[in-house]
């Protein structure tokens, strides 16, 4: 049975991933009502997508009946519709970060700390299928335990929640130190499309090592390198057996011989193949470590995520687990923060434990 879904910043770029996704998976997703407050953008949204919008939460409530809402606002904005939305008891789905900054964070957990509000934070990037099957060798055992993730991926709380997922670290105080390195590169790809010139632009690179005390993370990223042609995401895991490099996987079994295996993405409709293009899953060795649970639908890796959060959101509304939290996006987005400031000012910092930890 499909989950009912009503979106308050409906117009934005990242509002338009759960769009795609209700579009593509009809028999998983309803979409309920929008709320954009601009009447240009709306009626412009009606037309594309077929769908109602509103000018306030208000009169969303008032018409439409849905399981949860999905939350798609600014970081600027988003603390204040989660204390109004908490005080309805309607399950929310919220966008990443829940709060601009560390006084907003603290402010959020004064109000709602002690609270039930039904809320869950779409962090996808551990959902995402090459994320998934990397977590799921790590639970395996078969790397051992733990104790160093290097993660290229995404910025900021993005990056550090991987970093926490892939080495199992909860709220824990760490040192972090942090550099950045100033170069140039060719313009690539933005949020609007291709580059339009062949131009040098600045390129920052951020680096940071966070130390828990018995594992470390290692934060590598520059900015807009997600959707750079000419830069590479990163990610390696080292446990005390053997360490995922990327798509490869070394591990030294207990009769002491070396096992080298590769992650294959396996995709339907290559070749002569005719049951269509879409990610079948993730293989390795003998084992499939992620199947795609939305097949056939032609969705990207991040549209497959988000949809994996609408999902869970689904179940988590009608009395499920939670998945992701306010105090675990909290945390991300702390460390983050403490990232940022290591790297503008060159000294150590301790992120201590914060009050929702």
């Amino acid at each position: 049975m499909a989950v009912t879904f009503s979106l308050i910043g409906g117009a934005g770029f990242r509002a338009q991933y759960y769009l795609r996704i209700a579009r593509a998976l009809p028999d998983r997703f309803q979409l309920g009502g929008l709320v954009v407050r601009d009447e240009a953008k709306a009626l412009m949204m009606e037309r594309q997508w077929g769908v109602r919008t509103y000018r306030s939460v208000e009169a969303l409530l008032q018409q439409e009946q849905q399981d949860f809402i999905v939350l798609s606002v600014s970081g600027t904005e988003m603390l204040p519709y989660l204390l109004q939305l908490a005080e309805t008891g309607i399950p929310v789905l919220s966008e990443t970060p829940p709060a601009a900054d560390l006084a907003g964070l603290e402010l959020l957990h004064s109000r709602l700390g002690g609270s039930s509000a039904p809320i869950q934070v779409a962090e996808q990037y551990h959902l995402h299928p090459i994320q998934q099957a990397r977590l799921r060798l790590i639970e395996s055992g078969r790397l051992g335990r733990i104790t160093e993730a290097t993660v290229s991926v995404s910025h900021l709380y993005h990056g550090v929640s991987l970093i926490r997922r892939l080495l199992g670290v909860g709220f824990e105080e760490v040192q972090i130190r942090a550099m950045r390195f100033e170069t140039s590169w060719v313009q690539g790809p933005t949020r609007s499309g291709p580059p339009e010139e062949d131009r040098l632009v600045p390129s920052v690179r951020e680096l940071a090592w966070l130390d828990f005390g018995d594992r470390l993370g290692i934060y590598d990223f520059t900015r807009d390198q997600h959707r750079s042609w000419i830069r590479s995401n990163h990610c390696c895991v080292r446990g005390e057996r053997g360490e995922i490099f990327d798509s490869r996987v070394l591990i030294q079994q207990e009769d002491t011989l070396p096992l080298q295996m590769e992650f294959k993405r396996v995709n339907k409709g290559e070749q002569e193949n005719q049951e269509g293009y879409y990610l079948h899953g993730i293989l390795c060795g003998e084992q499939w470590l992620y199947t795609n649970p939305y097949a056939p639908a032609r969705l990207y890796d991040d549209e497959l995520a988000i949809a994996a959060c609408l999902e869970k959101m689904g179940v988590f509304a009608q009395g499920g687990p939670a998945f992701y939290g306010l105090w675990e996006a909290a945390q991300d987005h702390y460390l983050g923060m403490r990232i940022e400031q290591a790297a503008r000012t060159g000294e150590t910092v301790i992120a201590g434990r914060p009050s929702w930890a």
